[in-house]
């Protein structure tokens, strides 16, 4: 698919690549609203996923100074470095960010951890969120915006009709607070759904509680692989109802009355 690309006088195309998932934010109460809410104290070490045109990280750039941010869009790099001039020093990794190793580059800032914000893709935000899981030692704290209907399944609680795979994994690693709404103007293109911003902060590794990282991933998948079966049917092949009982739970329960507390226990006794 061919798209023609005008451009502003900073050298920013007008129309967003579709094929990306591109949503530029513009809209400068929401940006300072999110500005406030990752609050850049001097010794931060930020890193944007996906800064697009610019619209957040020339703010964070003024409050901070520094910048890292990776970008997919290689058209977008040029006009970035060149209007960030004028803001702080901004550090571009071009990429896909599913293959940034955010240990690493904790470790290469020469920061302990890292603090991730982001106007996330809709069509990439559930393998970033479970990607940024797999480095949340090296994470302080995340600020993203995404579907708002993904933010809700993020903070869900048991018994929800949109609790599943997602709140669990991402509840057993980090608290999950839900910001503010965002609605489609405060984006160009607008897209067809409103926004949501969130703050996640990962738990301390002690904290977690759980003995086999592998195997409460795999309960959880399979748990919710068919929301309709009983923890029984759903686990056969990982645990017997015995076993399931075992963790004081009842085998012909569903997933999703499950609590985060229960899955964890449940994932230890089976890879005692």
């Amino acid at each position: 698919m061919s798209h023609r690309f005008d451009r502003d006088p900073d050298g920013f195309r007008r129309e967003a690549k579709k094929h990306l998932g591109q949503n530029f934010l513009h809209d400068k109460g929401v940006i300072e609203r999110i500005v406030q809410a990752i609050n850049p104290q001097p010794d931060d070490a930020i890193v944007e996923i996906g800064p697009g045109q610019g619209a957040l990280s020339f703010p964070l750039l003024d409050r901070h100074g520094a910048l890292t941010a990776i970008e997919f869009d290689r058209d977008l790099h040029a006009p970035l470095q060149a209007t960030a001039r004028a803001h702080g020093e901004l550090r571009l990794i071009e990429g896909d960010v599913l293959g940034v190793d955010f240990t690493a580059l904790a470790a290469e800032l020469g920061a302990g951890k890292i603090r991730l914000v982001g106007n996330l893709p809709y069509n990439l935000s559930s393998p970033i969120l479970f990607h940024a899981l797999d480095h949340a030692n090296a994470i302080g704290d995340m600020h993203f915006m995404l579907q708002k209907e993904v933010v809700e399944r993020m903070a869900a609680p048991p018994g929800n009709k949109v609790y599943g795979r997602l709140s669990v994994m991402l509840q057993a690693y980090c608290t999950v607070a839900p910001l503010f709404t965002v609605p489609p103007g405060a984006f160009r293109p607008a897209p067809k759904v409103d926004s949501a911003v969130v703050r996640l902060v990962p738990r301390a590794a002690a904290a977690v509680g759980i003995d086999d990282h592998d195997r409460f991933a795999a309960i959880v998948r399979a748990a919710f692989g068919q929301r309709r079966k009983t923890l029984r049917n759903a686990l056969s092949g990982t645990l017997d109802a015995d076993a399931i009982a075992a963790a004081g739970l009842d085998p012909g329960a569903r997933a999703e009355r499950l609590s985060v507390a229960d899955f964890i226990r449940l994932a230890n006794l089976a890879a005692a």
